[in-house]
């Protein structure tokens, strides 16, 4: 291959990750699968790597805070929204739906219900977690904040097993 021919550099990774993202979504399933989505893609344009744990933390914390957005903060014809913020240290999440009532509760560990540990999750991934009352109008933001490893570069997770592994016979 000549200079001409050679395929491109990818793109560099930061060592120190910033920037802010900010978005409507529908108070549906589907908004809350985009949400998560797009906060993937945005974590990893920030230099935070599909492959490592902060991301996979980070993706299930806004998957859970817009899970409960839909679920339990929905009213209909009104949307939520979600916002990520990150810092050289510290990526913020910060979910608003519009219904003032039901303030977010943490299931305990021993609760047997098939549902309702969404934010016994988000308190055990994230470093810090709250809500409060939404600015502006009706409604509340739940907010978690989840603090980078040293550097603000996550450490790669461990490797997965090979999909070409030999299978076990039944």
């Amino acid at each position: 291959m000549n200079s001409e021919t050679a395929a491109p550099d990818p793109l560099p990774r930061h060592t120190n990750p910033t920037g802010h993202f900010a978005m409507r979504f529908s108070s549906t399933s589907r908004g809350a699968r985009l949400a998560r989505r797009l906060a993937g893609q945005r974590l990893d344009a920030w230099g935070i790597p599909y492959d490592c744990d902060a991301h996979h933390a980070l993706t299930l914390i806004v998957a859970e805070l817009a899970a409960n957005a839909v679920r339990h903060g929905r009213v209909p014809g009104r949307d939520f929204h979600l916002t990520l913020a990150c810092d050289a240290t510290t990526v913020r999440i910060e979910v608003t739906d519009t219904r003032t009532e039901g303030v977010p509760v943490v299931a305990t560990a021993t609760d047997l219900r098939d549902t309702g540990r969404g934010l016994l999750l988000v308190e055990h991934l994230a470093d810090r977690w709250d809500w409060h009352p939404r600015r502006g109008g009706p409604g509340k933001t739940v907010w978690a904040e989840y603090v980078l490893p040293a550097g603000g570069r996550p450490a790669a997770a461990p490797s997965c097993p090979s999909s070409t592994a030999a299978t076990v016979p039944m």
